[in-house]
């Protein structure tokens, strides 16, 4: 199942769909999600750590900087994806970024490993 399809049949649930937000990085980003799987989210949204959050509040600028304290890179948010999507296929999981850190190795690099 592709996450188009995911994404619609979280949607067409008879309840309001619950969408979650974790950034990457920022603690135990695994047991997080799965947290949240269980807790019933049904999107989740995995944030991709950058220098300049300016467009977030203080709570996600703060995760942020921790995560890149603790030097999460986008290969390591990727790399957090995929072993999301192997323990749960069903569960849509969209990539929520700034541009910069995806075209920083260029568009094309960023395409072939999300």
């Amino acid at each position: 199942m592709n996450n188009t399809n995911r994404i619609a049949t979280a949607f067409a649930k008879p309840h309001p769909a619950l969408v979650c937000f974790v950034t990457a990085g920022d603690g135990d980003t695994a047991a997080n999600l799965d947290a949240l799987v269980e807790g019933g989210a049904d999107v989740i949204e995995l944030g991709m750590p950058f220098t300049d959050p300016m467009a977030d509040g203080p709570a996600i600028q703060a995760a942020n900087i921790r995560a890149l304290k603790a030097g999460t890179t986008t290969q390591d948010v990727l790399m957090i994806a995929n072993e999301f999507r192997e323990r749960h296929p069903d569960v849509p999981l969209v990539l929520m970024g700034y541009a910069n850190p995806m075209v920083r190795r260029g568009p094309e690099w960023f395409a072939q490993e999300a």
